[in-house]
């Protein structure tokens, strides 16, 4: 499960990530942020959600009760192998002028879970994430966009609605219900 957001988001995650359970499904998040700020906004979180947040590392195992999210100033991609999901953290150039990029999560996704995915993408400026919820719903996964009475600033999400790249439009309040509705169904 992969979740994009820019500005705006980090109350918007907050507001996710805190009614998840503690063995909600293993989540990566791209949230645009400068480097240095996403170790601590992971730390503020972990203090605030059943789960465990923390900043991502290569070799990080997507799993049950654990949200990854990308370093400010790294990209972050998901890889399967051996039938688990791993983050991988890489430096390189921005991608819609950001570093992290919504849209080389999405793709990853989109390229090793197909069908398994679900992405949603949330309040932000400009349409990174857009691109990469496409190859998603191309793919075959599930794809939410956040609706735009509850956005700060809805670019990124009525963009990628533009696209034809969401299946769903929902309001923040009812993200989570959706991500918990998605693991139910095994």
């Amino acid at each position: 499960m992969v979740l994009g957001s820019s500005t705006g988001g980090t109350q918007a995650l907050e507001l996710v990530l805190t009614e998840l359970p503690a063995d909600g499904p293993g989540i990566a998040i791209v949230q645009h942020m400068p480097e240095r700020f996403t170790e601590m906004y992971a730390a503020r979180l972990d203090g605030l959600c059943a789960m465990n947040i923390r900043e991502a590392k290569s070799g990080d195992r997507i799993e049950r009760g654990v949200a990854l999210i990308a370093p400010g100033g790294k990209h972050l991609k998901v890889r399967k192998q051996g039938g688990q999901y791993y983050a991988e953290v890489f430096g390189g150039p921005p991608v819609n002028r950001h570093c992290p990029a919504v849209d080389v999560l999405f793709k990853s996704m989109a390229e090793c879970a197909g069908p398994d995915a679900l992405g949603i993408i949330m309040t932000g400026m400009g349409d990174d994430g857009a691109r990469g919820l496409l190859a998603m719903r191309q793919a075959g996964a599930r794809t939410i966009a956040q609706d735009e009475a509850s956005c700060v600033v809805f670019g990124m999400p009525k963009e990628a609605i533009r696209m034809g790249a969401t299946e769903t439009v929902i309001p923040l309040e009812r993200l989570a219900g959706e991500i918990l509705r998605f693991d139910r169904r095994g």
